[in-house]
């Protein structure tokens, strides 16, 4: 199939909703390959679009420090994508987008208070990767700033910030002689601003009347807060119907889609409420890592009953080296809410029920560390013994979440549709 532009997926989307039909698209947080080949397997098994968005984190330059997902570079992200969609055939659209791109998104800029100008730079560097190995979508994020914490960053400033990233990655694409690529800006983030319908409007206006004076495309995706926030392994927002609406409707106008973030943990009746609510996507990436991790626990629960059953001599390690390398990588501390953000390791490793949280957050953050691949390794080659296929059943393990959501979000036969309404 020939690639369509992100845009145009977006326009098509906002076509079918004039044809009274409604769809959200899937923003999934490449959590591990496997989640990378759950993702493409569902989208070719039901006729959708998909993207893959990569925060930086999680997917940056080698020199910049690189990602804990893989150590993948932007290339080498791309090339495993590729990889996957290769061996399963797939047959439809995805697309390589860049989550909360800009200055100061990775922790340790943010922590080591690096200047603005230092912060910009670098920034842009991690851009022009992106746009070289071929991301279709760079979200603009110029609002994580280390000396502004706990403040409203002032619009002017978010969109200034916002203009000189987008005017910087077009210059990288034209002098590359690359396609066209889609941008995401505004953020999810209260300190972004964009909270209430009238500043979201105005910071629509604003932008807009910046980037037609200086030749530049108009934004694929707007974000705006629609009441979801994550935090541990559950969804302690609530949806906000009519502030996503009426969103949704005054993107529209300008031909620009509402993006959600946070929407992991949705129950049915909220996921269901996206379709009336006109939201175009939702971004989804913590699940998906605590569903692995979950994967990997049950048979590794599987694989120690083998061995009480005098099946295998011995077992793997691979629910403890999880556990250990889980709490040490610290990073399960941007999930949690009040003082548990300050516990010390030595009183996590003290509480076997905090352990065991702490595990469900952030175990997915280890699949890289060697001694985790290798106990996983083992358990396989334990199970294989007794015909369990431990990689597919992870796999489909992790496909349960996302048909869950593609399910309610309409988005069966989704790529045919939109084809159909552009002929």
């Amino acid at each position: 199939m020939e690639k369509m532009p992100i845009k145009k997926v977006v326009e098509g989307l906002l076509k079918l909703q004039q044809h009274g039909e409604s769809a959200t698209l899937l923003g999934i947080g490449p959590m591990s390959k496997n989640c990378v080949q759950a993702t493409l397997e569902l989208s070719k098994e039901d006729d959708y679009p998909v993207m893959f968005i990569a925060s930086r984190n999680q997917v940056d330059a080698d020199e910049l420090g690189g990602g804990y997902v893989n150590g993948w570079n932007q290339y080498s992200f791309a090339n495993a994508v590729k990889e996957v969609a290769e061996e399963i055939e797939y047959d439809n659209l995805y697309y390589l987008c860049r989550d909360h791109g800009g200055p100061w998104q990775r922790d340790k800029e943010r922590n080591d208070h690096l200047p603005l100008e230092t912060a910009m730079s670098l920034g842009k560097k991690s851009y022009e990767e992106d746009i070289k190995s071929g991301f279709d979508l760079l979200m603009i994020d110029p609002t994580k700033d280390p000396f502004e914490m706990g403040k409203v960053i002032p619009l002017d400033v978010v969109i200034d910030r916002t203009v000189e990233l987008i005017e910087y990655c077009e210059k990288v694409r034209k002098e590359n002689n690359l396609p066209e690529i889609g941008y995401e800006v505004g953020t999810e983030e209260t300190n972004g601003g964009l909270t209430s319908t009238e500043t979201y409007e105005t910071f629509i206006k604003k932008l807009e009347r910046e980037l037609v004076a200086r030749g530049l495309p108009m934004p694929t995706f707007i974000v705006g807060q629609t009441g979801t926030l994550t935090r541990k392994t559950e969804q302690i927002g609530t949806f906000n119907f009519k502030n996503a609406f009426d969103l949704a409707q005054m993107a529209k106008k300008y031909n620009v889609g509402l993006k959600e973030h946070n929407g992991d943990y949705l129950d049915d009746v909220t996921l269901l409420e996206h379709i009336p609510s006109k939201i175009t996507a939702t971004n989804i990436a913590p699940q998906y890592g605590t569903q692995e991790t979950r994967a990997y626990l049950h048979l590794a629960a599987v694989e120690q009953k083998l061995m009480e059953y005098g099946l295998i001599k011995e077992a793997s390690n691979t629910r403890e080296t999880l556990l250990i390398h889980a709490i040490k990588s610290e990073r399960w501390r941007k999930w949690m809410v009040g003082d548990q953000k300050n516990l010390t390791i030595d009183q996590i490793q003290a509480d076997p029920v905090l352990s065991n949280e702490i595990l469900d957050i952030a175990g997915h953050y280890t699949f890289n560390d060697e001694e985790v691949k290798e106990e996983i390794e083992k358990m396989y080659n334990n199970l294989n013994e007794h015909n369990i296929d431990g990689n597919r059943y992870v796999i489909d393990y992790i496909k349960r979440p996302i048909r869950d959501y593609a399910e309610c979000y309409n988005l069966k036969g989704v790529t045919s549709r939109i084809i159909e309404n552009s002929i």
